[in-house]
């Protein structure tokens, strides 16, 4: 018999993570061969833009992990968009991720009202979407050739 409980637990959670990971390596050698590389561990990736008092005018927040870029959030500041600054948080993302942690893709989710052509502009293809997430809303799942 089992007692199912809903509480928030970090160690529980941390505990539960480590399991899943050493499960996940045992099962796949495509994981198994990661260790001991340089794609191993998530490490973030950040670009901030900030203009001349210092104030944040847009930025990019992500990871990159197993050989991939993952755009987690990208933001421009309202005054500043059309600029061509959104382009440039993506792509210096990119060259980082690219010349200095050998990733070859990336991946990122958007919602309908945001910017999926946008992402495509830059070279993002479609690969997946979900409908109605949240209700009344598309997600976009992009990827691109880094």
């Amino acid at each position: 018999m089992f007692r199912l409980e809903t509480e928030v637990d970090k160690k529980r959670r941390t505990l539960l993570s480590g399991r899943l990971r050493e499960d996940n390596r045992a099962a796949s050698p495509a994981l198994r061969a990661l260790l001991s590389t340089s794609a191993e561990h998530e490490v973030p990736l950040e670009v901030w833009a900030l203009d001349e008092h210092g104030a944040v005018a847009g930025g990019l927040t992500g990871r990159t992990w197993a050989y991939w870029l993952h755009v987690e959030l990208l933001w421009v500041d309202a005054r500043h968009r059309g600029s061509g600054l959104g382009s440039q948080l993506l792509a210096e993302a990119e060259r980082v991720a690219r010349t200095e942690r050998a990733c070859t893709r990336s991946r990122l989710e958007t919602w309908d009202f945001q910017a999926p052509d946008f992402y495509r502009k830059q070279g993002y293809e479609e690969i997946g979407r979900v409908e109605d997430y949240p209700p009344g809303v598309t997600e976009f799942i992009l990827v691109k050739q880094l």
